[in-house]
């Protein structure tokens, strides 16, 4: 299926070229968006008649987006989601997630302007792709994690591997130190009994010395 491109669409043209695309990306894409026009003489005239408003159009949406990138691009948002111990997520974190991680924030963002290749799903720091306009896109970082407090050690450079052995290290010197003070008191104790001397110990050895 033929169509005429109304701006830039990634990996497939300029605006006002004529392309060959799949009818079903078409109808369920390029159309409804108004990212093009089926190809046919009358609307390739109404194109050419409006080329120049769409120019102006494009061009004042683009100084926008990149206004808005200036302030956006690089910026870090935190995600809180349940996971295990092995930093596996229990469930996702999806385009509409990462859309409002970032509005919650002061950054307005549709979900259509998030680019994900798949669905994340581990803990850890995650760039991802926003398209602001068609020529304009900036990288912004999810910050998954079970806390606020974990986000924060990511965010330092920790990984959820290295927090995981850290806190086992903790967790066995705790250990150590418990059965060291137990050690420490057990040998107070026999100190003690061999110090102490009861009244009946002085009468057996004044016994033994008569």
């Amino acid at each position: 299926m033929q169509v005429i491109l109304l701006e830039r669409v990634a990996k497939l043209g300029q605006m006002g070229e004529v392309v060959e695309v799949k009818s079903g990306y078409a109808r369920n894409f390029l159309l409804p968006q108004g990212k093009a026009l089926t190809a046919s003489q009358a609307n390739i005239a109404q194109f050419e008649t409006q080329k120049a408003q769409l120019e102006a159009n494009n061009l004042e949406t683009k100084k926008e987006a990149e206004k808005f990138a200036t302030t956006l691009d690089g910026k870090q948002f935190v995600v809180i989601r349940q996971a295990s111990d092995s930093g596996y997520l229990y469930g996702s974190v999806t385009t509409r997630d990462a859309a409002d991680a970032a509005t919650e924030n002061g950054y307005t963002l549709d979900r259509k302007q998030i680019v994900l290749t798949r669905p994340i799903k581990e803990l850890g720091l995650h760039d991802v792709h926003v398209t602001l306009h068609p020529e304009v896109e900036v990288t912004i970082q999810l910050n998954v994690a079970r806390s606020n407090e974990e986000a924060e050690l990511q965010a330092s450079g920790k990984s959820i591997q290295e927090l995981a052995a850290e806190e086992e290290a903790a967790a066995d010197y705790e250990i150590a130190e418990l059965f060291d003070d137990i050690g420490a008191a057990a040998s107070d104790d026999d100190d003690l009994a061999e110090v102490v001397e009861t009244p009946e110990d002085k009468a057996a050895e004044e016994n033994d010395r008569g």
